[in-house]
């Protein structure tokens, strides 16, 4: 089956748990460019991210029997609330394994939510094997964040939304870590808008993708701190998303801190919405390419709004 023909299902498989996010023309940006500038809101989606569109869709997909295992995953932030949110809707046993040192915030929530939380190890990688080991060796379901069909394809229902709520663009910047929402939306809209381009954004501190792209093959890199915490980490040798990003992004566009912090302002400023990092990423390139994008049609993916009051101080002092 066709990757779009996967979005398009997966659309209707989610549509009764999430929210059709307002796709919202900025006077402020379009003024910029001269041009239209449409930030697509997943900030105001369930669980504050894009994230929830993924795990519902796997998780809706797996059998009766492999639900009524329970699922398990391993995160610190938007990922382990989606898949906790999910498993809740359809009321199945969910774990979601965290690091030591963990935000108790971002704890809560997937609590609150339902999950079961285990502490184990002293970082995202440790957390991760574990839970695998886990899930290898009791029978359950693993949900990744971006390295499987249906997270992708289900990232991917932002693209296809996007399609019902506007004719045609000409670019859509898309803040890119492991690569699923990247590949699952490009791939739809290219298959809908084949001249659109996708620009993809990463932080200059932890670009891996990017960088195992114009290396040909899918490099093993430190990352350094950013605020772009929800694109920050490596990425998996098998990843699906890595050829498909590879053919799907037209331009790729870096960013320091201080670009990103400075564009979470201004985006602040003008449309009185908090954005988290990785967002701010997305309207960071929109402001480094406003030149090449001058006059066209420009969709900002706004990816989610969780942020921190301690890393949002930092922001705005």
């Amino acid at each position: 089956m066709k990757l779009e023909q996967e979005v398009i299902d997966a659309a209707t498989r989610i549509n009764a748990y999430i929210r059709k996010t307002p796709f919202s023309l900025s006077p402020y940006f379009s003024a910029l460019l001269n041009g239209e500038v449409f930030f697509k809101l997943e900030s105001q989606q369930v669980t504050g991210s894009f994230k929830a569109r993924g795990a519902l869709n796997k998780i809706l997909s797996l059998s009766k029997i492999d639900q009524e295992r329970g699922v398990i995953s391993a995160s610190t932030g938007n990922h382990g609330a989606a898949v906790a949110y999910a498993s809740n809707k359809v009321n199945i046993e969910c774990s979601i394994y965290v690091p030591s040192g963990s935000s108790d915030t971002k704890i809560s929530k997937m609590r609150d939510y339902g999950a079961k939380i285990i502490v184990y190890g002293s970082d995202c990688v440790e957390a991760e094997t574990e839970a695998r080991r886990v899930s290898d060796s009791n029978g359950l379901t693993y949900i990744s964040p971006y390295n499987d069909l249906k997270v992708m394809t289900g990232q991917g229902t932002l693209g296809y939304e996007i399609k019902s709520q506007y004719s045609e663009l000409d670019a859509i910047i898309i803040s890119l870590g492991g690569g699923g929402l990247l590949s699952g939306t490009a791939s739809y809209l290219k298959s809908v808008w084949p001249s659109i381009k996708v620009i993809a954004c990463s932080p200059e501190n932890s670009a891996v993708m990017i960088q195992s792209i114009d290396a040909g093959k899918i490099l093993n890199l430190d990352s350094l701190p950013t605020l772009s915490d929800g694109t920050a980490g490596g990425v998996e040798n098998d990843s699906i998303t890595f050829p498909l990003c590879s053919g799907l992004i037209d331009e790729a566009v870096l960013l320091t801190e201080e670009e990103i912090k400075k564009a979470m302002v201004l985006y602040m400023e003008h449309e009185n919405q908090i954005i988290e990092g990785a967002a701010g990423t997305a309207v960071a390139a929109l402001l480094k390419k406003q030149v090449e994008l001058k006059g066209k049609r420009v969709a900002v993916v706004i990816c989610g709004g969780n942020i921190s009051v301690d890393t949002l101080r930092k922001v705005i002092n």
